[in-house]
């Protein structure tokens, strides 16, 4: 019997009706379940409890109290908690951890300045009186362009010395970042073509423009032809028409810099009051590895915290005509470098040998052996019979069909 498209339906709407109703009360039917379970095993254990005070205990009051019971293990895995105990800065001592190490913060370096601002309480280098003496050795036996077109030697010896002190400080401001000998040239251009000779009021009277041209040789001409212009201005306004006579002075004119002053305090007055550090100086001390400096202010702190105040002046030309001849920043020579040699340099590149595999010559015994049994081959070659075979083509030189048809025409 067929059965309805209605009847379908309601069957289908009927079991899935039951089906939720049956699903609703699974949880109910095992919460009864465990609780009878935990019933009868309270009764167990303890035989002595009377029916009242156990149905008290394990039945439930509430749907709350039910959600309360701890449900049975499951084969899922579950996280671990751990335990964190959180101790307040007022808790006794026993209470905490004093196990752990404590974070100890860094602190930098103090360094304490002196009354000119250089480092105090520094320690020399442990070598450095022997690479100073070695230095100076190879200084003597090498002449280096400082020697004789240094900025301290430029100055003509006939003229005043405030005229000298003049071209000192002119000169130094030719130097920077040219070569002595372009330096020198410049100088001499001056000394020969200003009207008056050279001398303030010849530099107050040329114009910029003819001042450009005489020094065009030296770099950044056309700033140091507007610096040597202001300067000359300052010198007449401020100075009496005479150079500075102290480092704050000589720092206030345009295009002086530390290095500057401190050199043209040296040759022009007689007074070393601080060293004068180019970049020589602050190159080669830092390959000698007496310190590490970022730029020359920084060279000249750590020099003057530790170097004898007698060796202030000298050490800016030895140190400049050694970067001259045998350090030298591109290419240096550390061949002929004494300190490379006895290894007082920590930063010296030394070539190494190379040794050279040479052959054995044969003895003369063995080598006219050899020449008795060449001979002897070739007079057993020439001794040999020939071979009565006819050549094709003999006398030509044929080319490949030439050659495949001499062979067919044998055939036939």
């Amino acid at each position: 019997m067929r059965t309805s498209r209605v009847s379908r339906e309601t069957a289908h709407v009927v079991k899935a009706l039951s089906s939720r109703a049956s699903n609703e009360d699974a949880p109910r039917r095992s919460l009864r379940n465990f609780a009878h379970t935990a019933e009868v095993n309270y009764a167990q254990d303890d035989d002595s409890s009377d029916l009242s005070s156990l149905a008290s205990n394990a039945a439930p009051s509430s749907p709350l109290s039910d959600l309360s019971v701890t449900p049975p293990p499951s084969n899922r895995k579950r996280k671990r908690t751990v335990k964190t105990e959180i101790l307040s800065p007022n808790a006794p001592a026993a209470n905490r951890n004093t196990n752990l190490p404590k974070k100890v913060k860094r602190q930098p370096a103090k360094r304490i300045k002196g009354e000119h601002g250089q480092l105090a309480n520094a320690e020399p280098p442990a070598n450095w009186e022997q690479m100073y003496s070695i230095t100076a050795e190879m200084r003597k036996k090498v002449l280096a362009p400082v020697d004789t077109m240094g900025c301290e030697s430029l100055a003509e010896r006939n003229r005043s010395p405030i005229d000298r002190r003049l071209q000192t400080l002119i000169a130094l401001m030719l130097s920077s970042q040219t070569k002595d000998t372009v330096t020198a040239v410049a100088m001499k251009t001056l000394q020969e073509n200003l009207e008056g000779g050279f001398n303030l009021a010849a530099l107050l009277t040329v114009e910029p423009t003819r001042l450009n041209e005489l020094i065009a040789k030296v770099g950044f001409h056309n700033n140091k032809t507007k610096y040597i212009k202001a300067t000359a201005e300052i010198l007449r306004d401020k100075f009496n028409g005479d150079i500075p006579d102290t480092i704050e002075g000589l720092v206030s004119l345009p295009g002086v810099g530390p290095k500057m002053a401190y050199l043209t305090m040296s040759a022009a007055w007689g007074r070393d009051e601080g060293i004068g550090v180019d970049v020589h100086v602050h190159r080669i001390t830092n390959l000698w590895g007496w310190h590490k400096t970022r730029n020359p202010e920084e060279t000249r702190a750590e020099l003057e915290s530790w170097l004898p105040k007698e060796k202030w002046h000298d050490i800016n030309h030895l140190l400049v005509g050694f970067g001259q001849t045998i350090c030298l920043p591109v290419g240096r020579k550390c061949g002929d470098c004494v300190l490379a040699s006895e290894g007082l340099c920590p930063s010296a590149v030394v070539k190494k040998e190379v040794t050279k595999r040479v052959k054995k010559v044969k003895n003369e015994d063995e080598i006219k052996t050899e020449v008795d049994a060449v001979v002897k081959e070739e007079k057993a070659d020439e001794d040999a019979p020939s071979l009565d075979v006819p050549l094709v083509g003999a006398g030509t030189i044929p080319d490949i069909e030439g050659v495949g048809a001499g062979i067919k025409q044998e055939e036939q």
